[in-house]
């Protein structure tokens, strides 16, 4: 008796089973056309990518190893167009290429491509803090004060791997203007900020040892 009931009920359920799938055969087989769809195009993107960047590499290479001191013009266009296009890889060592061989001479024109950079490319949190410490090092030769403050605020106001040394920037900034008070409140943050740069953590304790 018992075994037939059990039979009974596995019958049923799968009736019941086979009605829903009969029910909803539509919406099934749409909801598994849309995931595959969805799989598709998931991976066409990932495919467009790989190829954007590999083209973004490959012209990079090409921008730099061509790079001559009297063709500065073809190189900067070129190199200001690579940081627009937002590229996490590219973006940013298109800007240090800018840099380091002192293609871009005017200020606001570089600053301008850090915070294209800063703002506009999807960085780690790590790069993205590098840059703005970059920006900050760029700008403490001529910038006033406040703006120092402005640009170093995101990496002092966080637990950046970069404070420490945003925290010694402002020391020397001040130090180099004659404002030792001002140095000293600096040097004194990285000595008791935790996870200070070990190495600017012991330069801060010469600075204030032989400074102070």
């Amino acid at each position: 008796m018992d075994e037939e009931i059990q039979l009974i009920n596995t019958n049923t359920k799968n009736e019941k089973i086979k009605k829903f799938f009969l029910d909803n055969k539509k919406k099934l087989i749409s909801s598994l056309l849309f995931v595959i769809s969805i799989l598709f195009f998931y991976f066409i993107f990932l495919e467009f990518k790989e190829k954007s960047k590999i083209k973004l590499a490959e012209e990079y290479n090409k921008i730099t190893t061509r790079y001559l001191v009297n063709n500065k013009i073809d190189t900067k266009n070129q190199l200001i167009q690579m940081v627009k296009k937002n590229d996490s890889t590219y973006s940013p060592l298109a800007l240090y290429f800018l840099i380091d061989n002192n293609i871009i001479e005017e200020s606001n024109e570089l600053n301008e491509l850090f915070d294209q950079v800063i703002n506009k490319t999807n960085l780690e949190t790590e790069i993205k803090d590098l840059i703005i410490y970059k920006k900050a090092l760029f700008n403490s030769d001529f910038t006033s004060e406040n703006e120092l403050l402005k640009i170093l605020n995101p990496l002092i106001n966080s637990d950046s791997v970069w404070k420490s040394h945003a925290l010694y920037l402002l020391a020397e900034y001040f130090f180099s203007k004659n404002e030792k008070e001002k140095s000293k409140e600096f040097f004194n943050k990285i000595i008791t900020t935790k996870n200070s740069n070990s190495n600017i953590k012991l330069e801060a304790q010469k600075r204030l040892n032989r400074d102070f």
